[in-house]
C-alpha cells in the first residue's frame, strides 16, 4: 500500500529535523507507542499497540534511518511483529523543503505492507488503517512542533458567550434564527 501527503508546518526547517530524530517527540507522535528507546544511528526499538478491525496485537519492532541528507531528507524503516496477528513492515521517505513564510513543507512518501491475520482482514480495512495511522502520526508530529498556540488549536477551542446576561438559545432556535 502506498500514499503520500504534504504538511505545512509553521517552524523552521532545522526545527523540524531536530524533532524527526528526537525520541521523545517520535514516542508522541507514534499512536499507540508504548516505549520507544534508541538513537537515530543504531535505530529505535519501540512497542506499540493497535487495533486494526476486529485483531488487537502489542507489535515489537525496529525503526532505522536511512538515506540521510542533512537536514533536507531521510527514510524511517520499520518493521514490527504482532504475534498471532501477524506482522507490518515499511517505510516513509521524508523531505523538507522552506516554506515562503519561514515555514517547512514537509513531504512523506509512505509504503507499508502487512501479512499473518491483518492481511487477512483485507485491503479496504488495512489501507484505511495504514492511511489514518499515517495522517494521524503526522498531525501529531505537526502539534508537537507548532504548539498548542496555533490557529488550529484556537479553533478547536470552545467558543465562550462574549455576553452571559442574554438568555441562551436552543438549538433549534439558533438554526431557525
Amino acid at each position: 500500500m502506498k500514499m503520500n501527503d504534504t504538511r505545512q508546518i509553521a517552524a523552521p526547517p532545522q526545527q523540524v529535523w531536530a524533532a524527526l530524530f528526537d525520541p521523545e517527540v517520535l514516542k508522541t507522535c507514534v499512536p499507540g507507542c508504548q516505549e520507544l528507546s534508541g538513537n537515530p544511528v543504531d535505530g529505535y526499538e519501540a512497542v506499540v499497540v493497535q487495533k486494526v478491525g476486529p485483531v488487537k496485537a502489542t507489535f515489537k519492532g525496529m525503526v532505522t534511518m536511512a538515506d540521510v541528507v542533512e537536514g533536507e531528507s531521510c527514510t524511517l524503516i520499520g518493521e514490527g511483529k504482532g504475534g498471532a496477528a501477524g506482522f507490518a513492515k515499511g517505510q516513509a521517505q521524508v523531505r523538507l523543503e522552506p516554506a515562503e513564510d519561514g515555514g517547512t513543507v514537509l513531504h512523506y512518501d509512505v509504503d507499508a505492507n502487512v501479512g499473518g491475520k491483518l492481511a487477512q482482514l483485507g485491503s479496504r480495512i488495512v489501507d484505511g488503517f495504514a492511511r489514518r495511522m499515517a495522517g494521524e502520526f503526522f498531525t501529531r508530529f505537526q502539534d508537537q512542533i507548532e504548539g498548542p498556540d496555533t490557529p488550529d488549536a484556537q479553533a478547536a477551542a470552545p467558543a465562550t458567550p462574549a455576553d452571559t446576561t442574554e438568555p441562551r438559545k436552543g438549538w433549534v432556535k439558533r438554526i431557525l434564527g
